[in-house]
């Protein structure tokens, strides 16, 4: 009888571990309180939904000089909707790669002024405005709110990317160029907001694939079709 009890009480605390891990989980999905990297958005574009796009937490504020020696805030895109992406001029990886395909979201959305593109340089020490303005010269971008951001230091923007989107942003291998970041884009509505679509079971991915990996194809067009529906809300 004692042994049978003992089996009724380890089956309970088993219970017990297994709501409080799912509870935890969808506190930390609720309270966007992971930071993601490519690794963590597996979703197969062929069974995402645009519908109800999923709304995460405001962008906070930030205070950059773009190419053209402006300052832009995040009140500068206000009424826009904007995708968002960090990067560096002198990186040899994915950065090329992946403004390849934002080329291709600005070409699509090219005489629409209330869509925009932030891409924060995670080297600001070596992307001086000038610097960025040859790399945008160099790299067809021509939107008018297309902005590649530079700031005071690297601190800063080190946390807009990992406490801000939570796309992480740091300090790499001399084969990444000295510095790492996400492989990931943002999607932010008008109110200022990230946003994103979900996956076939309901969740919302959060970021979208800017490339093509293990298996999985880039969301680019994913990215595209959830851009018209912001644009029309």
């Amino acid at each position: 009888m004692k042994k049978k009890y003992s089996y009724i009480g380890i089956s309970f605390i088993i219970l017990l571990f297994g709501i409080y891990v799912v509870r935890n989980i969808d506190r930390r999905i609720n309270d966007n309180d992971l930071v993601q990297d490519s690794s963590l958005n597996k979703v197969d574009k062929n069974t995402a939904t645009t519908k109800g796009l999923y709304t995460f937490n405001k962008v906070p504020d930030f205070e950059f000089t773009d190419q053209n020696g402006l300052t832009i805030t995040n009140k500068d895109y206000a009424g826009k909707v904007y995708v968002v992406e960090f990067f560096f001029s002198t990186c040899p990886t994915i950065c090329p790669l992946m403004n390849k395909k934002m080329v291709t979201i600005q070409d699509e959305f090219s005489s629409n002024s209330d869509f925009g593109i932030a891409s924060f340089s995670i080297t600001p020490d070596i992307d001086t405005p000038e610097i960025l303005k040859k790399y945008a010269l160099d790299n067809s971008i021509t939107h008018k709110n297309w902005h590649l951001l530079t700031g005071k230091n690297d601190t800063i923007v080190y946390a807009l990317a990992n406490k801000g989107f939570k796309l992480f942003a740091g300090k790499g291998g001399k084969e990444h160029g000295g510095f790492e970041h996400s492989g990931l884009f943002a999607l932010v509505d008008k109110e200022g907001n990230i946003r994103s679509r979900k996956d076939e079971y309901g969740n919302p991915i959060m970021y979208y694939r800017a490339l093509t990996e293990s298996g999985f194809s880039d969301q680019i067009k994913e990215l595209k079709e959830d851009v018209k529906i912001l644009l029309n809300e």
